[in-house]
């Protein structure tokens, strides 16, 4: 096999392969093995003609298209490997020559993956994440858990106050019109949350249950649905009840009921130390972040339009299986949020570049300074990726295909090059 390597564009790049007769002639053999018995020849049982027999009766082409196939995927993959040479998209193949006895060459131009031009990534200078956790963080701590603690009761003697529950039934108009989106029944709404539209909350301030009342608002005129955008809207709302958040008296009692201890004192002083751990951990990752930022800046990359797509389609998918965990659909979100899907992934195309590029130069990092992955280190991921599915490890490793086993010593590499830029940084 020949291949002749071009660089079309700054990140196209085109081989020419040429492959010698014999292998397409084994190729045609095979297709013939696989389909033949897809064949009708007078005279024979079907799939027990001869090959020579059906391409006399329809054409010695028959069989070229699926062994074109099979040479080509071979071929290519084979010529990539030994180029060096990385794609991050499917190829466009264009057959130049094939025939019986004739070698066959073809062309397949495919997007790689960028060069990544690096800049200042050692000596780069960053403040430290300073830790301080205040009497006042952990009275926050203790209300927070108050308020998950607190016993949610109806009141029937007063109208709805902020802060208040209320279960709703409502169905929005325009024109006179209900619009798509616009009804639901047995909604639970938090008042001030700022849920909904600006000035609905606070127009059902005062309402008691069985009201009937007429809430009138504007959608913004940025809403992420055109039809809606800028339009009055009136809301029929019923309300069905109206709750309120009864919190407990934060004691030594309140301590024993949520916690292991006996005083608040000692619950304190547990989330104290909860609360620095959780701090520091912060801390050390937001450090991190910004010795990657500017080392990331520093760097030059022209990233391919299709890694941004294939970057936003991951994106997407880790949002959607977020949202299923909480009984969600993409859909549903997106009209709640009142967006359509196309608006959706163009908010997240700098984050998709973003993280594109902080790979790349990471990638490069851990290529220029030569830093590897050591049998321990991939033996301790694999150990702590086993018990998070509850597997012993070397289960969990006979299950481990090539593709998993680089994925796993790539995100080592990734963690080893961001350690190492921290070391190397100027931290005040």
């Amino acid at each position: 096999m020949d291949v002749k390597v071009e660089k079309k564009d700054k990140n196209i790049v085109e081989l020419e392969i040429e492959v010698e007769a014999a292998k397409f002639e084994e190729a045609v053999q095979k297709s013939y093995e696989k389909n033949s018995k897809k064949f009708n020849v007078p005279g024979f049982r079907k799939g027990k003609a001869p090959r020579n027999i059906i391409e006399r009766y329809y054409g010695k082409e028959v069989f070229y298209e699926d062994a074109i196939n099979i040479v080509c995927a071979d071929a290519y993959d084979k010529a990539i490997e030994e180029n060096d040479i990385y794609p991050v998209d499917r190829p466009s193949i264009d057959i130049k020559k094939f025939g019986e006895g004739e070698n066959l060459v073809f062309t397949a131009s495919v997007t790689v993956k960028p060069e990544v031009e690096l800049g200042e990534y050692k000596g780069v200078e960053v403040e430290k994440v300073e830790v301080n956790i205040t009497d006042e963080d952990v009275d926050k701590e203790l209300k927070a858990v108050a308020e998950k603690n607190a016993r949610i009761i109806s009141v029937e003697d007063r109208g709805i106050e902020k802060g208040d529950i209320a279960d709703i039934d409502f169905e929005g108009f325009i024109d006179g019109e209900p619009f798509e989106g616009g009804k639901a029944s047995g909604y639970t709404l938090e008042i001030g949350s700022g849920t909904f539209i600006e000035g609905f909350e606070d127009q059902l301030i005062g309402g008691k249950p069985g009201d009937d009342i007429d809430v009138n608002v504007t959608f913004p005129e940025d809403y992420g649905k055109e039809e809606l955008a800028g339009k009055p809207a009136l809301f029929k709302v019923i309300v069905n009840d109206v709750k309120v958040k009864e919190l407990p008296v934060i004691d030594d009692e309140f301590a024993k009921d949520v916690s292991e201890f006996d005083t608040l004192e000692e619950y304190k002083e547990d989330i104290r130390k909860k609360l620095t751990g959780d701090a520091e951990h912060k801390a050390k990752h937001e450090l991190e972040d910004k010795v990657v930022a500017k080392v990331v800046e520093n760097a030059q990359v022209d990233i391919p339009e299709v890694m941004i797509e294939k970057q936003i389609d991951g994106i997407v998918r880790d949002y959607n299986m977020r949202l299923n965990y909480q009984g969600l659909d993409l859909d549903k979100y997106l009209m709640i949020m009142g967006t359509d899907y196309n608006t959706f992934r163009s908010q997240l195309r700098d984050r998709a570049h973003d993280d594109i590029k902080r790979q790349l130069v990471l990638e490069k990092i851990g290529k220029t300074e030569d830093i590897q992955v050591s049998d321990e280190e991939f033996n301790e991921e694999t150990e702590k990726i086993a018990k998070s599915y509850n597997m012993e490890q070397e289960d969990f490793k006979k299950h481990l295909r090539d593709d998993d086993i680089e994925y796993i010593k790539a995100t080592i590499l990734l963690r080893k090059s961001v350690e190492f830029l921290v070391q190397n940084a100027k931290i005040s």
